[in-house]
């Protein structure tokens, strides 16, 4: 039982970070590879089969966490969170990155882990996949900001619209961008 787990929404300036947790099947599933290099068809279509084939969890830390404990020790609780929802006791857990939650699992951290480990690139989908639809259905509730096409990130068009129409709730107040303009 070797888990795989990477994050996503660690840099957007709005929405939650998510995390995955990830056991393969026997077998793996073909054509895995970091999330960012894989279009958005391909991605869809993995998770699909990962999702049918393998066990895997979500887990989210909100915006509130990460304005309260920083995005670091926010992502750290995805993590955990992610691997705990499993409900299984890891062999070994591989992390995408250079940090490891504390926890008590056995567990490496793998830079570049999700191009190199099939497990951690399944984990590096599934985490994508739910935080883009989250961030879909976010740009529905908050129209202006652009999170359908830039996910919560400081593209030209979420700064400017920032500027603007000012921050959402789902806007993370520790981070730069955003806490510069509630001083303005």
């Amino acid at each position: 039982m070797i888990v795989g787990v990477d994050e996503a929404g660690r840099g957007p300036l709005a929405g939650p970070v998510v995390a995955a947790a990830v056991v393969l099947c026997d077998g793996g599933i073909d054509g895995l590879d970091d999330s960012k290099k894989l279009s958005a068809k391909k991605r869809e279509i993995l998770e699909m089969q990962i999702k049918a084939s393998c066990r895997w969890a979500i887990g989210v830390a909100d915006v509130g966490e990460i304005d309260s404990i920083n995005i670091l020790q926010a992502t750290m609780l995805a993590m955990t969170r992610a691997v705990d929802a499993l409900a299984i006791e890891p062999v070994q857990v591989l992390v995408d990155g250079n940090r490891l939650p504390k926890w008590r699992y056995t567990a490496q951290a793998v830079i570049g882990g999700d191009a190199t480990h099939p497990c951690i690139s399944a984990a590096s989908i599934i985490a994508k996949e739910h935080r883009d639809r989250l961030m879909r259905s976010y740009d529905a509730m908050h129209p202006g900001y652009g999170w359908a096409s830039n996910k919560g990130y400081g593209s030209a068009g979420h700064l400017e619209a920032l500027r603007r129409l000012g921050p959402t709730p789902l806007h993370r107040r520790s981070f730069a961008p955003v806490a510069q303009l509630e001083l303005l």
